[in-house]
């Protein structure tokens, strides 16, 4: 008998769900819009109610979140910080719930279906509202004292872009708030996708994109970087991260020159959806 997998890609404006062999064969879909968890997981919890049983249930959610405690922790969404999501999910359903960042998520996916496929160390970046990263070591998502935060790394300031404060309400200016969509919206005053690629807007986000590919490539020395977001859809701005990026090893390390080795996303809008089902197929949460 064909097992079957549900999953959740959990985000701030709505619940993707699915349940199916795999992402490529589904038997149900449903959105969800995302307003109080007690409203917005009853109408997840009828989505799978409403279908044969799963064997496992991925959830890759926004966060930040607790991964031993199953829940969301700082968001600014209303109602959502420290509700206990996993195990309201578990208790209504009696399925176990693998719970990892939508981030971790896309890059297992990325890893088992798109640009990184057949690789076990690798890097998924998102650039959007905000800047989230995955890391996968060995095949797994890592984990630590809580799990990658890409976006609050720091960077160093690119020469014509020292007056802009920066957004984020935490660090100012750190990647998130330097690079990510509404942050270019707020120094040029200009929705990104409506800027000229030849704008220096789009040299001071390469630089910044550049310096994080930089560090996660000294770090944590991925055999690849994967990049995806509303932001990195702008036709050229990968070929100027790529070629940013190499000026700023100067030659220290030896990397493929092929234009391969910063990459763009092969899943797209689906990853997250996919790195659920990632999740619930693997059966547990990795690292």
């Amino acid at each position: 008998m064909a097992e079957f997998w549900g999953a959740i890609e959990a985000g701030g404006t709505k619940f993707n769900l699915a349940i199916g062999k795999g992402p490529d064969e589904l038997i149900a879909e449903r959105r969800v819009p995302t307003t109080s968890p007690e409203e917005t997981l009853a109408e997840v919890i009828s989505f799978f109610k409403d279908h044969d049983p799963v064997s496992a249930i991925g959830l890759g959610c926004f966060g930040p979140v607790d991964l031993a405690g199953g829940c969301i922790t700082n968001t600014p969404k209303p109602g959502w910080q420290d509700f206990p999501i996993v195990p309201t999910l578990e208790n209504a359903l009696q399925t176990p719930v693998v719970f990892d960042t939508d981030v971790n998520a896309a890059a297992l996916a990325e890893g088992r279906w798109g640009a990184a496929k057949g690789l076990q160390n690798h890097v998924y970046i998102t650039i959007g509202t905000g800047v989230g990263g995955g890391v996968v070591v060995n095949g797994q998502a890592v984990h630590g004292l809580i799990h990658p935060e890409v976006g609050h790394m720091r960077v160093k300031r690119h020469e014509d872009d020292l007056d802009f404060e920066g957004i984020c309400p935490f660090h100012k200016d750190c990647l998130e708030g330097l690079a990510s969509g509404p942050a270019m919206k707020q120094r040029t005053g200009v929705a990104a996708e409506h800027l000229d690629i030849e704008d220096i807007a789009w040299d001071i986000e390469a630089e910044y994109l550049a310096q994080m590919c930089h560090n996660l490539c000294l770090v944590l020395s991925p055999e690849k970087i994967v990049l995806g977001g509303g932001v990195m859809a702008k036709p050229g701005l990968l070929a100027k991260v790529q070629k940013a990026f190499v000026a700023t090893l100067n030659g220290y390390m030896n990397v493929p020159d092929d234009g391969n080795y910063i990459q763009a996303t092969a899943l797209g809008g689906i990853a997250g959806l996919y790195g659920a089902f990632a999740l619930a197929m693997d059966g547990k949460q990795a690292g």
